[in-house]
Order: structure tokens, then sequence, then C-alpha cells
């Protein structure tokens, strides 16, 4: 019987050790605020965004640990996020102005404080979108844009369906290095309409996005602006090779000799396609 009475105050004095030791980890349960004043900001490059936030509040606590951000963020209509996770308190990227933009941050918590874990805050959201003006059917149509033999670039598109003769279109264009953006200077015109722009001369606009807008303007309807981010190293059309010369060894084979095509394209970029014929025959590749 005394063995029993033993038993029932190690089984009390166990269930109560076990409710204080649940109620002070509760107690010490670790939490951290998410990020404030998350925004979406516009600086006017076109397209390319600041996504810029605070500290959480109530850091002094977790001073022995390691603050790190995870932001998620893209174009409304994207099925996939980019995630990036910096200690920084803002990030850049390009996105398509054509669409709106979604995005979401939360403070993670490791190290010393964290208990070997990580913890993880609620999310910060934040979304951009261009107020659109006019109809969608006033936009420009086909736009193109070609980098000939990597010396000037020509960009052209055509009207937008159903607009007043009155109206015209200007092109405006952004890329890292240029302090705001510039209109174009050159222009392509047809009876009197902006149809294209010619730039001459891109300083250091290789290897990086090349942000443009067209808008426009008309006394009859306002012009929905169109955005396109390129980059201009893809675009290249090189000029043919400068010299061609064609030998036969004998009745079975033919030597093919050509220079190098002019201008500033480096030789290891290119890559050749040869198309001959006999008789007038199809074109073989």
């Amino acid at each position: 019987m005394a063995f029993n009475c033993l038993d029932i105050r190690c089984l009390c004095i166990f269930l109560i050790y076990t409710a204080f030791g649940y109620a002070l980890s509760s107690d010490t349960e670790i939490k951290v605020n998410p990020p404030r004043n998350f925004q979406i900001v516009d600086p006017g490059y076109l397209g390319y965004l600041y996504l810029q936030w605070q500290p959480p509040l109530s850091l002094d606590d977790f001073k022995e640990c390691t603050i790190e951000y995870e932001l998620k963020y893209r174009n409304i209509d994207s099925e996939k996020w980019k995630t990036i996770i910096t200690k920084n308190l803002h990030y850049k990227d390009g996105f398509d102005l054509n669409k709106g933009i979604e995005a979401k941050i939360h403070t993670l918590l490791s190290g010393q404080c964290a208990n070997g874990s990580e913890v993880q805050s609620s999310w910060s959201e934040a979304t951009y979108w261009i107020s659109p003006q006019g109809n969608l059917e006033t936009k420009i149509q086909d736009m193109d844009c070609i980098y000939y033999n990597w010396q000037y670039l020509l960009c052209s598109w055509k009207p937008g369906r159903g607009v007043h003769f009155d109206a015209n279109y200007n092109l405006f264009y952004w890329y890292e290095g240029l302090d705001h953006a510039l209109q174009c200077v050159n222009y392509i015109k047809a009876n009197g309409q902006n149809i294209g722009c010619r730039f001459l001369y891109l300083e250091s606009s290789d290897y990086t996005n090349f942000y443009i807008c067209v808008n426009g303007s008309s006394e009859s309807k306002p012009i929905r602006a169109s955005y396109f981010i390129f980059q201009l190293q893809n675009l290249v059309k090189p000029l043919p090779p400068d010299y061609l010369s064609l030998t036969m060894t004998n009745s079975c084979e033919i030597n093919l000799k050509w220079s190098l095509p002019r201008g500033p394209i480096p030789a290891k970029c290119f890559i050749y396609q040869i198309e001959f014929t006999e008789d007038d025959t199809t074109w073989v590749v």
C-alpha cells in the first residue's frame, strides 16, 4: 500500500513538472516581427523598380542572431516567384510594366538566440500597377529592334488600330548608367507620324537590360503606353563576310574562303551558315 502511495506521489510530481515545462517552453517561444514599410518604388526608369523596407520592430532582443530577409516577387500573371535572401534593406530588378507586380517579404532569424533553428515572421506584401490610359488597341503593334553590326540600334513599330490621324508616338529609353530616361532624338517618320527610332551611339549599353517605353498623344482619345525590356547583344545583326572566294580542286570538291565581317564584333562571336545550289535548284544548307 505504501508503494502505491509513493507511485501516486511520483506520478503527481511528474505531471506537475511536465505541465510546468510546457508552460515554460510556451512562454519562451521565439517570435520575430515582419519588415516594416515594405513598398515598391518606381524611380522613372521604365521598369527598373526598387523594392525597399525597414527593419522589424523589437530587434534589441536578437543581437546575437543573424537577421536576413526572404523576398519573393513576380509579375502578377507569372506562375513562378523569384526568390532572394538578403541582409540588405532594398533590392532592385526589372519588371514588365505592361502587367502588375506583386511582392512579399518576411524576416528570417537564425543563430544562438533561435536555438539552432530558423524563425520566420509573417509576410509583408506590396503591389504596383501603372494606371493604364487609353484602350488596348491604341498601343503600338509589331515592335521590332535590330542592333546592326553592334554599331547602331533601329527600332520600328506600327501605329495602334483605330487611332486618329493626329496621333503620334514618342519613344523613351533607359539603361543602367543613365541618370534618367531619355527620349529618342532621331525618329523615323511616315506621313508625319513617328514609326521608329535610330540610336546612333549607345555607350555601355550591352549586357544589361535596355528599357523602352513607347507612349503617344492624340486630341481625340488617350493612347496606351507599351513597355519593353531587351538585351541588346541578343539583337545584333552582323554584316555578311567582306570577301568570298570559291575554287574547285576537282569535279567533286570545292573550297570556300571568306574574310571576317567588318566592324566591332569579335571573331569568336561568329558562326557561319553556308547554303549552296546546283543548276538553280533548291538551296541546301
